[in-house]
């Protein structure tokens, strides 16, 4: 009995090693599957923060986009207002635009979607902006052409109006240059206290009166009219000589009023008629030359000279 006891030990043994193999090996895959957890953790943290960053970032190229949609709208705006087009739409897509530039807003993939679908709106707003810009070029170009042309025959018109008016203007020169009265066969006579008349030269003493004769020359073109005829007697240091007592007055000449010896109202008829003018001076005439001119309305009818010895 004593001889078969350490065959019953021996037994023993191998259940109480297998027991702890099992044991180790249970600690071994609860190790194993802890640090695949651990592993596969990692890896999703670290995908969701490369997500993310990839999020924000795209957020980021979409708000870029869409702030260079909002100054080429900014252009085409401009543009097209100097080709005096409507730009409601364009005014009211860029209104829309800052406003989606103002918002503070959480990064999600929802609202970079949609911040793409609107970018694509505008940017397809744009391409058919383009489209109606270049027929506004059109139309403003055939416009300028049209201005252009009219320009043109306004200028051709307004040229041959201004030598329609100079040459009126110049005919009515001629016609009135034409129409001015002339004096002819003028003659200047002494009359003495006696009667007697003597022509220049002639003595102070013998020159009571000075008497002027002329003839108003024909002209067929002067119209039929009374006229104011006027004489200027003046002295050799030409001062004109005259008495508002005795008649004498003023007339314009020039623009600038001027003094005359003697006046007539006439009726001019066209029949060569002839004046006489006597004015007495009531003082002696001093030696030398005076000159004797004949006015009417505003210019010189004519003149001569006489000699006082």
């Amino acid at each position: 009995m004593e001889e078969n006891k350490p065959i019953q030990e021996s037994a023993v043994r191998p259940k109480k090693n297998n027991k702890a193999i099992v044991i180790i090996i249970v600690l071994v895959a609860v190790v194993v599957v802890q640090g695949i957890k651990i592993y596969l953790d990692h890896q999703e943290s670290i995908a969701k923060e490369d997500q993310l960053a990839n999020t924000e970032e795209e957020l980021a190229i979409t708000m870029q986009r869409l702030t260079n949609i909002n100054e080429e709208l900014a252009l085409k705006i401009a543009e097209i207002e100097q080709l005096g087009g409507n730009v409601e739409e364009l005014e009211q897509a860029k209104a829309e635009i800052e406003a989606e530039l103002s918002k503070s807003r959480r990064t999600s993939r929802r609202t970079i979607q949609d911040l793409k679908d609107k970018a694509d709106g505008y940017e397809l707003l744009l391409k058919a902006k383009d489209v109606e810009i270049e027929k506004l070029k059109e139309i403003n170009d055939e416009l300028l052409t049209e201005n252009t042309s009219l320009k043109t025959e306004k200028n051709v018109l307004n040229d041959s109006l201004t030598q329609l008016n100079e040459s009126k203007e110049e005919l009515a020169s001629k016609v009135a240059q034409a129409s001015q009265l002339k004096a002819e066969n003028i003659q200047i006579f002494a009359i003495n206290s006696r009667g007697k008349e003597r022509e220049s030269p002639f003595k102070a003493r013998q020159a009571e009166k000075i008497k002027v004769v002329f003839n108003i020359a024909e002209n067929e073109v002067a119209p039929i009219e009374g006229k104011n005829i006027l004489v200027r007697i003046l002295d050799a240091n030409e001062q004109v000589i005259f008495d508002v007592a005795k008649g004498s007055g003023t007339f314009m000449y020039n623009n600038k009023e001027a003094f005359y010896t003697a006046n007539q109202e006439i009726l001019f008829d066209n029949s060569r008629q002839q004046l006489t003018f006597e004015y007495e001076k009531g003082s002696e005439y001093e030696p030398g030359v005076y000159q004797l001119e004949v006015y009417t309305e505003d210019y010189k009818m004519g003149s001569t000279s006489f000699e006082v010895k």
